[in-house]
C-alpha cells in the first residue's frame, strides 16, 4: 500500500467514527464526546474514560488505545485488522466502546 492509499483508506475509517458517533448520539442517551486533531480521534464517555485512535503513517497503521488495551491494525484489502490476530477494528471499537459506556453501541465502517 502506497502512503497514499493508507491516507485515503484512513481517513474513510476516522470519518466513519466520527460519522458513527454523530448518529449514536441521535439515536441514544450515551452522551458520546468525539474530539479530532489532525489524524487523531478521542471519544470520551460520560464516566470520563477515553478511546483514543491515531495514524501511524510511517507504518500504515491505526493504533486504538481504550480501557481493555492497545491495538494495532493493518489494511489487509478488505478491512482493518489486527496485527495481532485480534480481529476486526469495528468489532473491536463495538466491544470497546459499549463496555466503557455501559450500553451497546453500534460503530461500522
Amino acid at each position: 500500500m502506497t502512503d497514499l492509499e493508507f491516507m485515503d483508506r484512513a481517513e474513510q475509517l476516522l470519518l466513519a467514527v466520527e460519522q458513527c458517533c454523530d448518529r449514536i448520539n441521535d439515536e441514544s442517551d450515551a452522551d458520546l464526546d468525539s474530539q479530532r486533531t489532525g489524524g487523531m480521534v478521542t471519544l470520551t464517555f460520560r464516566n470520563r474514560s477515553q478511546i483514543v485512535i491515531n495514524l501511524q503513517k510511517p507504518l500504515h497503521e491505526i493504533w486504538m488505545a481504550a480501557r481493555s488495551g492497545g491495538y494495532h491494525y493493518r489494511f489487509d484489502g478488505s478491512a482493518w485488522q489486527d496485527t495481532k490476530g485480534g480481529g476486526e477494528f469495528f468489532a473491536r471499537l463495538c466491544a470497546d466502546a459499549s463496555a466503557q459506556a455501559g450500553q451497546a453501541l453500534r460503530f461500522q465502517a
